[in-house]
């Protein structure tokens, strides 16, 4: 089925007392459903073994369509309501612990999602011990619909500052979620599912540093995990950069939003001196991830035929990225991929960053004089403003440590490929001076060993940059 089918038109209104709230629906109409629901999970008489145990079913056609109807109208908060005094939850755990028809537990799972939308349903679902528990054992599941209704479910619980952290806590205490969590970005070729759960990682990260050390840390022993049979499988012993490094690679073509969501995974790994250690320590000194991300930025995002205006809508990625590949340059200088010689494709890519936000700049200028007394949108523009100055300082803080490794070679490259003239220079410095004074000079002595003319002319455009020869 393609999609759920539209809510059903109720004559609720021609008995009196049957409307569920403010709406058309009928009470008696989902009183019907739910009992079948429950027929189907505890019917009357034990089924023919027909299929051997453990063996998925199949959802009776009417009953999908109808419980498919239920998912619909539960993002009304009254029938939401209507759902959880008539106890669904409960019946939904009944669903999860004997159910073998994938699709039921998928749909359930994405009613009690609904539900969780509003506010005081979730803080009952959240505190329900037995659910919290029931729901996380479903990250294990082997169909890949139930596993992204689960990740929406946890995702909108998590986005709850009233119940965020019974949920962080729970996750902290059942290992087995980073394991199916793993399993997922390192196995999934699903993209809407890798994204989901790549949201849920983001927010657990920014929500609790603990619970992103633990994962960090994580990997050195195995567990049990989803398998198709629904019997114990004993998973590979995951580490999290590979994983997260895995979706990313599925979801950069396909998916803009997923690529943004998994590269600031990375770049609140960098937060901490555990996260850079397990990016740049990894099996291969982390030239997959350099290797990655070093491809992302020269070759897909803010390209020389691009306009201007591309880095106001690739600003957070690029934000994430550069931020990744500056704590990576700086605690790896030493390794061969980082050096300026494989690197200086990168490095010309923020002098053009540096370019175009100065024409970005100009723009919201002008933008401002022309809206200067209209109140609406003033928060989105600040709100722009403070994301390109992360985006700048990023920038800057990379470009700085880029400018002390150029070589004379790399130097004279630039000037002959046309990327280092007076120019980009001189947007360089501007940008660089005064907190990183330091590093500009100390390119301004490699530059006048290149073309003593434009490093003349660079000084006279900065006199406070004085050259020691």
């Amino acid at each position: 089925m393609d999609r759920n089918p539209s809510p059903p038109c109720s004559d609720a209104e021609e008995e009196e007392g049957d409307a569920v709230g403010n709406t058309v629906y009928s009470k008696h109409w989902l009183f019907s459903v739910l009992t079948r629901l429950i027929e189907v999970i505890a019917p009357a008489e034990p089924a023919p073994a027909a299929s051997p145990e453990g063996a998925r079913t199949e959802l009776d056609e009417e009953m999908e369509n109808d419980i498919c109807k239920v998912w619909d109208m539960s993002m009304d908060e009254d029938v939401a309501l209507f759902l959880q005094e008539f106890n669904a939850p409960d019946i939904f755990m009944g669903v999860f612990a004997k159910s073998k028809c994938p699709r039921l537990t998928e749909i359930c799972v994405g009613i009690l999602g609904n539900m969780a939308c509003f506010q005081d349903i979730c803080m009952s679902i959240s505190k329900d011990e037995n659910l919290g528990q029931v729901l996380l054992q479903r990250l294990c599941d082997s169909d890949s619909p139930t596993l992204l209704e689960t990740s929406r479910l946890l995702l909108t619980c998590l986005s709850q500052p009233e119940v965020a952290n019974v949920w962080v806590e729970r996750i902290r205490e059942n290992p087995s979620v980073y394991d199916c969590v793993c399993f997922i970005m390192s196995s999934s070729t699903n993209v809407d599912l890798l994204v989901k759960v790549g949201e849920v990682v983001d927010k657990l990260f920014d929500l609790d540093e603990e619970l992103m050390l633990n994962w960090i840390k994580n990997g050195t022993c195995r567990s049990v995990g989803p398998s198709v049979d629904d019997s114990p499988e004993e998973l590979p012993d995951f580490k999290i950069v590979p994983c997260i490094l895995e979706a990313a690679k599925q979801v950069r073509s396909d998916n803009p939003e997923g690529l943004d969501v998994y590269m600031h995974i990375l770049q609140l790994l960098t937060t901490v001196d555990e996260g850079i250690q397990a990016i740049v320590q990894a099996p291969d000194g982390g030239k997959e991830t350099w290797s990655l991300l070093y491809d992302l930025v020269c070759q897909e995002l803010c390209q020389p035929d691009d306009p201007p205006i591309i880095v106001q809508e690739q600003k957070t990625v690029l934000a994430s990225i550069l931020s990744v590949l500056s704590a990576m340059f700086a605690s790896q200088t030493e390794q061969e991929y980082t050096r300026m010689r494989r690197s200086k494709s990168c490095f010309f890519l923020l002098i053009r960053i540096l370019q175009y936000m100065e024409g970005c700049g100009k723009r919201a200028v002008e933008n401002s004089k022309e809206s200067e007394q209209e109140e609406t949108g003033r928060t989105d523009v600040n709100e722009e403003d403070f994301h390109l100055k992360i985006l700048k300082d990023i920038c800057c803080e990379l470009l700085s440590n880029m400018l002390q490794e150029l070589t004379k070679e790399n130097t004279l490259e630039g000037l002959h490929q046309g990327h280092l003239n007076e120019q980009t220079c001189s947007c360089a410095f501007q940008n660089l001076l005064p907190l990183y004074f330091a590093s500009v000079e100390s390119f301004l002595e490699v530059l006048r060993e290149a073309d003593q003319t434009l490093a003349d002319n660079l000084e006279k455009r900065f006199p406070g940059l004085k050259v020691h020869t």
